[in-house]
């Protein structure tokens, strides 16, 4: 059941940052007044986010459980998911109140933005990989 667990958890947080990742290219090109509308489809996403620490919990549990190096090693993308997420990510909503307001500097902020959730979406697709190894082991 944890193995299963643990697989389930890392798939479905990768759904959001996976959405991210394929957006990116058309979503760098809007200006900024299309921009903040497109932003307006993620109210609401922050229950995705629950998925990570779920996911996170998970692989630890696993790699505990059974002495497992690839559930270990997801834990610990997951984990740098998070990271990156409140170091790179929060900020920006924070700054953009979550992209209702559009500083000057929105650009660079969009680029943050942008490549953290990009970052994220490899290393969550990395983390599913291995849990689904750890789970075959």
């Amino acid at each position: 059941m944890l193995r299963f667990l643990a697989v389930l958890l890392t798939g479905l947080a990768l759904i959001a940052p996976g959405a991210h990742l394929y957006e990116f290219t058309n979503k760098m090109a809007l200006a900024a007044s299309e921009y903040v509308v497109v932003q307006k489809i993620y109210l609401g996403w922050w229950m995705a986010g629950l998925l990570l620490p779920l996911a996170l919990m998970a692989n630890l549990a696993l790699a505990y459980w059974e002495t497992n190096l690839l559930a270990l090693a997801a834990a610990v993308l997951v984990l740098t998911n998070l990271v990156i997420f409140y170091v790179c990510t929060y900020p920006v909503n924070v700054t953009t109140q979550n992209w209702t307001l559009m500083p000057d500097n929105w650009e660079a902020l969009r680029v943050q933005w942008e490549y953290s959730h990009a970052v994220n979406a490899v290393l969550t697709f990395l983390a599913f990989c291995l849990s689904i190894a750890a789970a075959l082991r």
